[in-house]
């Protein structure tokens, strides 16, 4: 008999499912949300802790007015499965539900519909002015001259990410007699819907022009934040129409009420802000031309019921051994691998979170090269793991190895796997080749079309995971803790200006590598440097040093401890 903790106000509709099952058994404590209003979190770490450590709970649900800390995980019992009814998963610590080997669910599918349908109500809303509309009815005016809108036929809306919720938002706007056109970095292809072809850009920038709506439908990562400002604004036709109902920041919201003021943007409508809720006297809720809700995406009765359902099914069908729905974590997977199998698990991971920053235009393949016959059982690992960690930064929801195979093959990325068994004088290594988006140039100093990324790692006798080839930069480097790559032009005095900035921002380098190579078209040569520092560099320190002449790029990434 399995028990289910529901510590959350879920629907009832979850609570009658489990209490229908001849296995299980509910124990539902709603009150734990009163209770951490009034004692806090420390309450209900030690109220739920207690449960958890008396051993008598096996799966527990949660949406967002409870947090699972590592205080309350510290005796988990026989807690098998955590599962957040809902998309977002901040409120879980995931790695202290990983430590103790307990899998994380949610329930993402459950509100997509829900959240496409509240972006093409938006959308509807401020196109026809029913805002300011109902305001003014409301106020006791009439006036049918002021509101005169737009009709969506036959515009063209420009949907930003083509995942489950924006390809829904695309279908209902296909509907309606649009034209929809779609970037996304991980699709490199236009996607079919029905029997309408949607055209697809390789960036933003080439999209925006084209569109005289664009919807967002992306997670905010660094890549996405801000995506929409100032210079992207100048690229859109004047009167260009913004929705977003996907996640604060997204939209750069001082640049967004500047290009409504002049008439760039005819008008914006917003669900989500940076900060939640926006200041009481921030512009956006005034504005007259910005159309404001109260991050509403997914509520509504449906989506409620259907996340407290499918959290609910999620759990039994995991103790039960049935399969695992909606994995944000890698939960229960256990892989019988040796040591030196183990290491290079380690490796793949870390060269790829290493090499991640410099693919900024999407994958479209991953080559995946392992060399000695002795890693051969562990290849399915590391091709899941290099994935992980070469995908994990484009997305907001927490990537594993058992989730990523399903994102890869719904952006169309493609893995190849060759195993070599090489000679007793060849050393046993792991290479990585990524290829961007067919056709894709990028502004990196080495313009191939089809951009490639290449990262070659060794692990020695002493089972440290090395680092000893970028892009054709011979290096020899323990990838561990706060690092930095960057790429310049080879000449003297690169390695003072670049100590000298990190210097200026108190950052200790702890180790370099340095590497330089011969560009293919004879013009010079490049360098790459690869540091290892005490601290994070900063994004003030990247964007000062990157504005520097002979910085062709930088990056920086924080990998675990060696």
């Amino acid at each position: 008999m399995f028990t289910l903790l529901a510590a959350d106000k879920l629907a009832q509709e979850g609570l009658d499912f489990i209490n229908s099952q001849s296995d299980a058994t509910l124990l539902d404590r709603p009150d734990l949300v009163d209770l951490k209003k009034e004692k806090g979190q420390e309450a209900v770490d030690e109220e739920v802790g207690k449960l958890l450590a008396a051993g008598g709970v096996h799966a527990m649900a949660v949406r967002s007015g409870i947090k699972v800390t590592p205080a309350m995980l510290e005796n988990p019992g026989n807690l098998k499965v955590i599962a957040r009814a809902g998309v977002g998963v901040d409120n879980i610590d995931l790695a202290a539900a990983t430590d103790k080997g307990i899998l994380v669910v949610n329930t993402a599918e459950a509100s997509t519909i829900t959240t496409a349908e509240h972006a093409f109500t938006l959308m509807m809303a401020l196109l026809r002015k029913v805002g300011p509309a109902y305001k003014t009815m409301s106020d006791g005016g009439w006036d049918r001259n002021k509101f005169k809108g737009r009709q969506l036929h036959g515009m063209t809306v420009g949907v930003v990410g083509l995942g489950r919720i924006g390809r829904t938002f695309a279908e209902r706007a296909l509907a309606f007699g649009m034209t929809v056109v779609g970037y996304d970095p991980f699709v490199n292809t236009d996607i079919q819907l029905g029997s309408h072809t949607v055209k697809t850009f390789r960036t933003f920038e080439e999209m925006v022009p084209h569109v005289d709506v664009m919807s967002f439908h992306v997670p905010k990562t660094p890549e996405t934040t801000g995506m929409l400002n100032a210079e992207t604004f100048a690229l859109c036709k004047k009167g260009v129409y913004v929705v977003n109902a996907a996640r604060g920041g997204i939209v750069d919201e001082t640049d967004i009420v500047a290009a409504c003021d002049s008439g760039q943007c005819a008008g914006a409508a917003l669900d989500v802000f940076t900060s939640e809720p926006p200041a009481e006297d921030s512009p956006l809720r005034t504005h007259p031309n910005i159309l404001v809700t109260p991050h509403l995406g997914a509520s509504t009765e449906e989506a409620q019921t259907a996340v407290s359902v499918d959290a609910a099914k999620a759990c039994l069908s995991y103790l039960r051994g049935e399969g695992i729905s909606g994995a944000v974590n890698a939960g229960g997977v256990r892989v019988d691998l040796t040591d030196q199998q183990a290491a290079y698990v380690s490796l793949a991971d870390r060269m790829a979170r290493l090499i991640s920053p410099m693919v900024t235009r999407g994958v479209s393949e991953l080559d995946i090269e392992i060399c000695g016959v002795e890693l051969g059982p562990a290849a399915g690992t590391i091709e899941r793991t290099a994935l992980v960690g070469l995908l994990q930064r484009h997305f907001d929801t927490p990537l594993n190895v058992i989730n990523v195979g399903s994102i890869a093959d719904s952006r169309d990325i493609e893995t190849r796997i060759t195993k070599l068994d090489h000679a007793k004088s060849a050393p046993t290594q792991l290479t990585f080749t990524i290829h961007g988006p067919k056709g894709c140039v990028d502004d990196a100093p080495d313009h191939e079309a089809d951009k490639v990324r290449k990262i070659v790692g060794r692990v020695y006798d002493d089972l440290q995971p090395r680092v000893v080839e970028i892009n054709g930069y011979a290096m020899d480097m323990v990838p561990a803790g706060h690092m930095a790559i960057i790429q310049n032009d080879d000449r003297p005095g690169m390695i003072g200006l670049v100590g000298s900035e990190f210097g200026k921002a108190g950052v200790n380098i702890a180790d370099m590598t340095i590497s330089r190579r011969e560009n293919a078209d004879g013009s010079g040569a490049t360098a790459l440097m690869l540091l290892k520092l005490d601290e994070a560099a900063s994004y003030e320190l990247n964007d000062a040093l990157g504005e520097r002449e002979g910085i062709l790029k930088i990056a920086s990434v924080h990998l675990p401890e060696a």
